[in-house]
């Protein structure tokens, strides 16, 4: 049985816990996780007895190469998704339809229901999400891949950096460089915030120059094949002074007390509390205004997430961020970010971009 394979018939021992008898899978990322297809604008049926694509033309070959195993129905030009769907619902004789609820439309779900009058829908919230969250090797590979990837162009960027440097070109340089490495592009556009900008934690890109101010802030990731990773860094590129020594510390220290407290079983918002504690202590707690880090994999936010709200526990296989930030309004931010492999016995750092302060020092800036 392919990994594919393994992973329908996994998912499709969760359906009855449902009521439904069949599943329609709309959202993307879950497509691939189940059937290896990379296009998109299709759409997976699970029965207990059928596993049927929902695609149109363009896609006929490309099915037929990477889910050599499942049946496709390919709607002809000019047939809509949404009466091709409903024939296949229709013939697969499902009679209670399970749909990703955070995928499909309210639209989409009422016309739906509408041309299935027979048919009852059942909602459901993560079911393909829940087994995304633990890894397979082949999975951590990629992500390792893709930490490669970002590592390289970072370190081709920072070489290059000059003091001219908008941070729309640093992020455009960083895309170009992953592209050139081998990557499809960046996993999401690049943060980059010049000195008191880094005070926004998702900033948008400007035409600040680095010379601007004495550090910038720059969060950035890598698209390998299919899966992502994502790292941040903050750059000096003048003096240290006191107070982003300080402040950098503080931030570092409380990064590695959190990557210290991963473990299978540990609680979500426990290891969050453990980073979240050290920036308190420093005074600084109301200047950390998001969870510690969340599980990256073919989507750049997906589960765990490592946060005050969340009571359930770390399982080896997760890939998880750990990126406690300081945000101090109208002098900058420090935000300092790792993917985490939960391993059976603690948390491997699948990322090794150098962090202590000395070694984020620019020379010959100014």
């Amino acid at each position: 049985m392919s990994r594919h394979a393994d992973r329908r018939d996994r998912l499709l021992r969760l359906v009855p816990g449902t009521g439904a008898d069949g599943l329609l899978v709309t959202h993307p990322a879950n497509v691939t996780y189940l059937t290896g297809f990379t296009g998109d604008s299709s759409y997976l049926l699970l029965t207990p007895r059928e596993q049927i694509m929902i695609s149109d033309g363009r896609y006929a070959q490309q099915l037929t190469e990477e889910c050599p195993d499942l049946d496709a129905e390919i709607r002809r030009p000019g047939l809509e998704m949404l009466p091709m769907v409903a024939k296949v619902v229709d013939a697969a004789k499902v009679r209670n339809l399970a749909i990703e609820a955070a995928s499909m439309t309210v639209a989409f779900c009422s016309e739906l229901s509408q041309q299935l009058s027979g048919v009852q829908f059942t909602f459901t919230g993560s079911l393909v999400e829940g087994l995304r969250e633990i890894k397979d090797r082949e999975e951590v590979a990629q992500i390792r891949e893709a930490i490669e990837l970002a590592e390289r162009a970072f370190a081709v960027v920072r070489a290059g950096l000059r003091p001219d440097h908008t941070e729309k070109q640093i992020a455009h340089n960083l895309e170009h460089q992953i592209r050139c490495f081998g990557g499809t592009g960046c996993s999401f556009t690049p943060i980059v915030g010049v000195g008191p900008r880094g005070a926004l934690p998702h900033a948008r890109l400007s035409d600040h120059r680095v010379e601007e101010s004495d550090f910038v802030l720059i969060d950035w990731g890598a698209r390998g094949a299919l899966y992502v990773s994502d790292l941040t860094r903050v750059l000096v590129t003048g003096r240290i002074s006191p107070k982003l020594e300080r402040v950098y510390g503080v931030v570092l220290k409380a990064q590695r007390a959190a990557i210290a407290a991963i473990r299978p079983r540990a609680v979500l918002k426990d290891v969050d509390a453990v980073a979240r504690k050290v920036i308190e202590e420093a005074g600084l707690g109301k200047y950390f205004t998001h969870g510690l880090g969340h599980g990256i994999g073919l989507e750049i936010h997906e589960g765990p997430r490592l946060a005050p709200s969340q009571d359930r526990q770390l399982k080896a296989g997760m890939v998880v961020t750990v990126e406690p930030g300081v945000y101090l309004p109208q002098w900058g931010g420090v935000r300092i970010e790792d993917d985490i492999l939960v391993t059976r016995t603690g948390g491997e750092v699948l990322s090794h971009v150098a962090k202590e302060l000395d070694d984020c020092v620019l020379q010959g800036m100014r």
